[in-house]
C-alpha cells in the first residue's frame, strides 16, 4: 500500500511543557545508547562488517549467537536511534552471514540445518531489518527465498512436506531437512550439555534419575547421537511453528496470500494434532503423520518437546508466536485459540503445594512432572494482542509470588536477580509494564527507564575490561570452551526494553523467533526515516481495546519536529477519531484521522497528549512505509538447471 504524506490528518502540538521527568530520560537513554552503540561496534568488528573471531568454527551450532548480539543496532534505528545505525545494522549482516557462511554453517545466506529456536533467535535480525526499510530487491527477493525453503518451493531445501503439512524434521535449513547428526553437529555442545537432562531415560550409562548427562563422555555421546538418529530427527516439532515468523516476514514485504494461506494451514495442522491427542499438543510427528512414529507411540519424547530439554517453554513459546502471527496476518482473534488452549491445558494439570498452584513443565515415562508457578508472561503477550476478559483472567489466575510492580536489572549472567530464572537478552519486566499500562504502576516508566541505564552501565564496564577484549579471546577461551560463541550476547550494551514498551506500546519481542508487535509506532516525518525524530519523547500511558492515549513532548527548547504516527507496528490497526486532552483529562479539541497514519507537529518546547480512536487489525500488515513507495522491481532469475 502506498500513501502520500501530504494527504494525512495532521494535528499540532500548541501548550508549552516543561518536559516531564520520563521525557528527558528517553532522550538520555537515546543518546547513551548510540554512543554505547558505536563503541560496541568498534569494540567487535572489523571495517567491513565481519566480526572478531576465530579463523574456524566446527559443528551446526552457532550463526545465530552473533546475529543475536547486533540485532538490537536494527531495532535501535527502528525506534528512533542515530542514522547511522541503518548502514552499520546492514553491513554487520552482511558481514555475519559471510563469515558463517565461510565456518560453514550458512548455505545461500541461511542456516544450512539447525532448529527452530536457535533459526528464531537468530533471524529476529531479519525482521528488525524489514521494520528499518525502505525495502530494497534484495530485502523481498531474500525474503522470498527464504520462505520459499519451508513453503515446499525450493528443491533444494525440502523441509515441508505439503501433502501432510508438516516441517520434514526438527533440524532444516537451506541444505533441507537433516535426518541424521554426526558427532561433529552437537561437539561445540557436549560441555554445556554435560549439566542437562538425558534426552531419553534409557541411554546406556546414564542414570536419568540423576537429572544430568554426561556428553562429555565419548561413549556416552556415542549412544545419545544414534539414539537422536533413531527417534528425534526425523518428523514434525512444536518448535517449528518458529518457522511461521519467517513466513510472516515474506508476507509484510510481498502481500502474497500464498504465504499468509501457509501459515494459516501450518498452525490449523498443529490445532488437528493437539486435537487428535485429547486437547494435549504432541512434540513429535512422523513422516507419515503419526503422532509418537518414532518414539514407540509417545506422543512426548521429541526434539525440544515435552521431555527435553526445557520442556513447556519450547512447547508454550512458539505456539505463542504463530498464533500472534496468524491474528496479524488474518485480524481474527480465534487464531489466538491453539495457544490459549495450551495454557488452558497446563494449568489444568497443575496441583497445589505449600499454598501455591504449580503446573507441569515436563513430561517423562513417569508422567508428568517439573512442577513450577506458571509464569504470567506468555498470557500476557495474548492479552496484548487480544485485550480480551478471557486472556486478562489467564494472566490473573496466575498467584503474585511477588511484587509484580517490581523492576528488575538482570544480572550480567542474564538471569534474574531474584528468581535465578533466565532472562534471554535482558527481557525481564514484562509484568511491571502490565501492571503500568492498566494504571496500576504509576511511575514505572521513570523505574524501568533508569533500570535501562543501569544495564547499560554494566554493559560498558564489562565490555571495556579485560575479558572484553576481542583480540585476547583466542589466548583465554581453549578449543574446548565453545561456550565462547555467547560472547557478543553477553557483552551487548544494547538494551532498551522500557523504550520499547512505552514507547510502542507492547512487550518486548519473545526472544526465540517473535516478532515485534505494538500498538504504534514512528517515523521522523521530515527525514523520512523510521523512528522519533531527535528530541521527541513518547509514552503509551493506556490501552484500550478500541482506543488508546498516547504522551508526546518535545524535550528540545530549539528545535521544531513532525513525526508521523502509525497504527501497529507492521499498520495493522486504523486511527478514528484523536481527541487532545488537556492535564485534567478535559477535551480540548479534535482531529478526524481515519487512516493508519497521524501527522504531528510539535514546534519547539511543546507536548501533547492524544486519546485516539482504534479498529484495530482491520489493515492488510505490511513493512511498507508512509511515504510512497517505488514500485518493486522484478525479481532476478537465475539460469535455469539444464
Amino acid at each position: 500500500m502506498t500513501s502520500s504524506i501530504n494527504v494525512m490528518a495532521k494535528v499540532r502540538a500548541e501548550t508549552r511543557v516543561v518536559p516531564p521527568q520520563w521525557a528527558l530520560q528517553e532522550q538520555q537513554l537515546f543518546e547513551t545508547l548510540n554512543k554505547a552503540a558505536k563503541e560496541f561496534v568498534e569494540r567487535y568488528t572489523h571495517s567491513d562488517g565481519t566480526l572478531i573471531w576465530f579463523d574456524h568454527w566446527p559443528g551446526m551450532d552457532g550463526s545465530d549467537d552473533p546475529y543475536e548480539g547486533f540485532m538490537n543496532l536494527a531495532l535501535l534505528y527502528v525506534l528512533g536511534g542515530s542514522s547511522e545505525l541503518y548502514e552499520v545494522s546492514r553491513k554487520i549482516w552482511d558481514g555475519i552471514t559471510w563469515q558463517w557462511t565461510e565456518y560453514g554453517q550458512l548455505h545461500r545466506e541461511f542456516d544450512a540445518y539447525y532448529d527452530w529456536m536457535h533459526h528464531g533467535e537468530g533471524y529476529l535480525y531479519l525482521y528488525f531489518l524489514g521494520l528499518a526499510g525502505p525495502a530494497t530487491l534484495k530485502d523481498r527477493q531474500r525474503a522470498v527465498n527464504f520462505a520459499r525453503m519451508y513453503t515446499g518451493e525450493d528443491p533444494e531445501a525440502p523441509n515441508y512436506d505439503s501433502d501432510m503439512k508438516l516441517i520434514r524434521s526438527p533440524l532444516n535449513g537451506s541444505r533441507g531437512p537433516r535426518f541424521e547428526v554426526d558427532e561433529e553437529d552437537w561437539s561445540t555442545h557436549r560441555g554445556i550439555l554435560d549439566d542437562y537432562l538425558a534426552p531419553y531415560e534409557d541411554i546406556p550409562g546414564v542414570d536419568f534419575e540423576s537429572m544430568k548427562c554426561a556428553w562429555s563422555n565419548d561413549g556416552i555421546y556415542k549412544h545419545i547421537i544414534r539414539m537422536m538418529n533413531e527417534r528425534m530427527n526425523r518428523g514434525d516439532v512444536p518448535l517449528n511453528l518458529n518457522a511461521t515468523g519467517l513466513i510472516t516476514h515474506a508476507f509484510l514485504h510481498t502481500g502474497d496470500p500464498k504465504l499468509k494461506n501457509w501459515v494459516i494451514e501450518y498452525v490449523d495442522a498443529w490445532q488437528e494434532r493437539t486435537r487428535l491427542n485429547g486437547g494435549i499438543i504432541p512434540d513429535n510427528i512422523g513422516l507419515t503423520g503419526q503422532i509418537g512414529e518414532y518414539n514407540d507411540g509417545k506422543w512426548w519424547g521429541g526434539y525440544y518437546g515435552w521431555r527435553w530439554p526445557h520442556g513447556f517453554m519450547t512447547i508454550i513459546e512458539p505456539l505463542t508466536n504463530a498464533c500472534m502471527n496468524t491474528v496479524l496476518l488474518t485480524g481474527d482473534m480465534n487464531g489466538l485459540w491453539l495457544a490459549r488452549e495450551q495454557l488452558d491445558a497446563n494449568w489444568k494439570l497443575g496441583r497445589e503445594q505449600d499454598g501455591k498452584w504449580l503446573v507441569p513443565y515436563k513430561h517423562f515415562d513417569s508422567g508428568w512432572t517439573d512442577f513450577r508457578e506458571a509464569l504470567p508472561k506468555y498470557p500476557i503477550y495474548l492479552w496484548t494482542m487480544s485485550m480480551a476478559d478471557e486472556d486478562l483472567y489467564r494472566v490473573e489466575r496466575i498467584a503474585k509470588d511477588h511484587d509484580w510492580n517490581e523492576v528488575i536489572v538482570p544480572a550480567f549472567s542474564g538471569r534474574d536477580p531474584r528468581t535465578g530464572r533466565e532472562t534471554k537478552h535482558y527481557i525481564g519486566n514484562t509484568q511491571p509494564w502490565f501492571q503500568y499500562i492498566r494504571g496500576l504502576n504509576p511511575d514505572y516508566p521513570g523505574r524501568i527507564l533508569n533500570a535501562n541505564s543501569e544495564m547499560i552501565g554494566n554493559q560498558l564496564a564489562k565490555m571495556r575490561s579485560t575479558e572484553g577484549d576481542p583480540r585476547s579471546w583466542t589466548e583465554h577461551y581453549s578449543e574446548g570452551m565453545y561456550s565462547a560463541i555467547h560472547i557478543w550476547q553477553e557483552m551487548c550494551p544494547l538494551y532498551f526494553e522500557g523504550l520499547v514498551q512505552l514507547t510502542l506500546g507492547g512487550p518486548m519481542h519473545i526472544s526465540h523467533g517473535g516478532l515485534q508487535h505494538g500498538r504504534v509506532r514512528y517515523f521522523d516525518a521530515t527525514a523520512e526515516r523510521p523512528g522519533l525524530p531527535v528530541g521527541i519523547s513518547a509514552l503509551v500511558e493506556k490501552l484500550e481495546s478500541d482506543s488508546m492515549t498516547l504522551h508526546l513532548v518535545n524535550a528540545s527548547s530549539f528545535d521544531d519536529r513532525e513525526l508521523i504516527v502509525q497504527a501497529g507496528v507492521f499498520g495493522e490497526h486504523s486511527f478514528g477519531l484523536g481527541e487532545i486532552i488537556d492535564q485534567i483529562g478535559e477535551v480540548q479539541g479534535s482531529v478526524e484521522v481515519n487512516g493508519k497514519w497521524l501527522r504531528v507537529s510539535l514546534p519547539a518546547g511543546t507536548g501533547i497528549t492524544l486519546r485516539l480512536s482504534m479498529e484495530r487489525y482491520v489493515n492488510e500488515p505490511s513493512y511498507d512505509l508512509p511515504w510512497s513507495n517505488p514500485s518493486p522491481e522484478q525479481p532476478i532469475r537465475g539460469r535455469s538447471t539444464p
